[in-house]
């Protein structure tokens, strides 16, 4: 059986407001990468395959991880996040609703944007919710359908889409579940005969140890 295992990228930056601004790691973010790759390493895992999307944040992490391991980084745009930060801005603009200003308030707002956006209710869209979760199953079908284990540095809404396919999450539990996901969190998928089964969901077991817990971030 194939197992895909997804990471969410590690911390970028915390007081972007755009795309542009956002793409990019922390100090920290770096940090959480290059402990996860000394993890992976410690473990012995061995990985055939090695993928991640074309931002600089995903780009940045795989090689923090040293991720090469046997296999070269192959770079997929469908492997890209959503983007919030668009999305956000564009329901500002014409709907007055303010960007959130912590990580608390995210938990009512990102239900309303992935309604909203699911629902045609953001005008000039750059992607619509039907184009992403489109292109998130495409590339996570065509990962399984290969051979050996797979490596997949991402973003955090992708993972959750990923959850979404896997569980059949509605709205609200996608954008529950998306955001959940902690930087450079671990994500498991198995193919069990036809269909994708979840193994493991928002590990962090590089960031455990007491002397790491501050590094434990969503943000």
């Amino acid at each position: 059986m194939s197992t895909i295992t997804l990471i969410r990228h590690g911390q970028a930056n915390t007081t972007a407001q755009d795309e542009i601004s956002y793409d990019r790691l922390s100090d920290l973010g770096s940090q959480q990468a290059a402990w996860l790759g000394d993890h992976i390493r410690g473990t012995g895992e061995h990985f055939e395959r090695v993928l991640c999307g074309t931002l600089t944040r995903h780009i940045e992490t795989a090689r923090a991880m040293q991720a090469q391991t046997h296999a070269e980084i192959v770079q997929d745009n469908r492997l890209n996040e959503m983007e919030f930060f668009t999305l956000a801005n564009l329901l500002r603009e014409q709907q007055d609703i303010p960007l959130p200003a912590s990580r608390e308030e995210f938990v009512p707002y990102m239900p309303m944007l992935l309604g909203k956006w699911q629902s045609g209710d953001i005008a000039q869209a750059p992607e619509s919710f039907q184009d992403f979760e489109n292109r998130v199953g495409s590339i996570i079908a065509e990962i399984s359908q290969g051979h050996g284990p797979a490596l997949v540095v991402t973003s955090g809404g992708l993972i959750g889409m990923v959850m979404r396919h896997v569980l059949g999450l509605d709205i609200p539990a996608f954008a529950r579940s998306s955001i959940a996901i902690m930087n450079t969190s671990v994500h498991r998928l198995h193919r069990i005969g036809d269909d994708l089964a979840l193994t493991q969901f928002n590990a962090v077991p590089h960031l455990d140890h007491p002397d790491r817990q501050y590094a434990q971030t969503h943000l």
